[in-house]
């Protein structure tokens, strides 16, 4: 398990985005970078970590694609619009990755399994699952993390009464408290 002091320059950072970095819509989907809201100290946090991290990935399940509710090409409007707020601060995200498939399919790319991070390996072969961190919001996200040996993280009071440390490393109100304990 990463602790604050282990983190380095060979340390990824994988971040789950509704919940974690946005607003999660409530039985919805973010269909436009209109109704795509940071969470509170986001962009902060997001800024903290990329002076930290050797490389920081989104992995998101966007099942609203395949239910035909809108298209990859709307998913990556919100996604360049996300990046640039980021970039805007200071921050940086090195790649997103999307899994647009129902649930239903039991895609090997849709969290909890691990394709997204194994995709991502491939797109950048220095990362080291046993020195990752998943940040999510969810029991899927946390199992994600923990299929492939990383430090997990539960962020946000919505679901955090869900989890103990039995499920996920640690847990914080948001990511900007989790960010806080880097510095």
């Amino acid at each position: 398990m990463i602790l604050p002091d282990d983190v380095n320059k060979q340390t990824t950072l994988f971040l789950d985005r509704d919940g974690v970095i946005n607003v999660r819509p409530i039985d919805s989907y973010i269909f436009s970078s209109d109704e795509f809201v940071f969470i509170d100290g986001v962009l902060e946090a997001i800024a903290t970590f990329t002076s930290l991290f050797s490389h920081i990935i989104v992995v998101t399940n966007q099942q609203g694609v395949g239910k035909n509710l809108m298209t990859l090409d709307d998913v990556e409007k919100v996604h360049q619009y996300m990046l640039r707020r980021i970039a805007d601060v200071g921050g940086k995200i090195d790649k997103v990755y999307v899994a647009p498939h129902l649930k239903e399919e039991q895609s090997v790319m849709r969290k909890p399994n691990s394709g997204m991070g194994l995709k991502a390996q491939e797109d950048f072969p220095d990362i080291d699952f046993q020195n990752a961190v998943m940040v999510g919001d969810t029991f899927s996200d946390v199992s994600f993390g923990k299929r492939l040996n990383m430090t997990t993280v539960v962020v946000g009071s919505e679901y955090r009464h869900v989890y103990n440390l039995s499920h996920a490393d640690y847990c914080f109100d948001s990511l900007l408290s989790f960010s806080k304990i880097f510095k």
